[in-house]
């Protein structure tokens, strides 16, 4: 049986002159050169049109709250370590644009890595089917210990005490390290981790009461920063899709 077509005939239209538009030529993007244009032209070229213009309120956003003195807190995932933006976001920081980070902890492990030994990222498809995944012992012995050490003998948290040893070891890359860096500036540093997720996790030296507890040192330092946030304060959420949005929103 074929479907009945629908009768279009008394459809009623309006007017594209009375029709509400999201976009006219005044919003488009206009060409950059090369030779002579600065990077302002390039931003101001920009369109006017999605993401293009969340960039633009993200800016003026972040402007407001600082002038106005008010805090710049940046939640983060492990991929912006991997993909290379750490020394923008420590220019950032060293300008006091961005107040505070706040990571993962696999953002912590491949600034650890990245700091210490200069390269991070294993192969996971790679590593997985020999077993090796995760197993580098360097890295769960330089981090678990260096919790369980804080843990019991100061007050430090998660973040602080992780910087504060790559200074402390003088890691040959801690100028690429947001972890130093953060210690070094004295810029609030917190980590946030949820156990089991992590490959330093499944190793010998893992505790897990000073992973616990040394991650809820930061979850209340945390706290306390977002006290600061007023009606212009900004929190920046970059490259984590769970952990960071959900630890903020408790």
């Amino acid at each position: 049986m074929t479907q009945k077509r629908a009768d279009l005939s008394k459809i009623k239209t309006v007017s594209i002159k009375q029709r509400k538009s999201k976009v006219t030529p005044s919003d488009f993007g206009m060409p950059f050169e090369a030779e002579g244009d600065s990077f302002r032209q390039f931003v101001r070229g920009l369109p006017r049109i999605l993401v293009a213009e969340d960039l633009r309120a993200i800016v003026s956003a972040v402007v407001t709250a600082r002038r106005k003195g008010a805090p710049v807190l940046l939640l983060m995932g492990a991929h912006v370590v991997k993909v290379g933006l750490n020394p923008i976001l420590i220019d950032l920081l060293k300008r006091e644009i961005i107040t505070s980070v706040s990571m993962n902890s696999a953002a912590a492990i491949h600034d650890v890595e990245t700091a210490f030994w200069g390269k991070t990222s294993e192969d996971v498809a790679e590593t997985m089917i020999d077993g090796k995944f995760g197993m580098a012992k360097e890295t769960g012995d330089l981090i678990n210990m260096t919790l369980s050490d804080a843990y019991r003998e100061t007050d430090l948290g998660y973040g602080e005490a992780l910087g504060k040893k790559l200074l402390d070891l003088k890691a040959p890359n801690n100028n690429v390290s947001l972890l130093a860096n953060c210690v070094l500036l004295n810029v609030p540093v917190t980590v946030h981790a949820a156990i089991g997720t992590d490959i330093v996790h499944q190793q010998p030296t893992m505790d897990g009461a000073a992973t616990g507890e040394m991650s809820f040192r930061d979850f209340r330092e945390l706290c306390s920063l977002c006290r600061g946030l007023t009606r212009v304060g900004v929190v920046l959420n970059i490259g984590s899709a769970v952990i960071m949005p959900e630890v903020f929103l408790k």
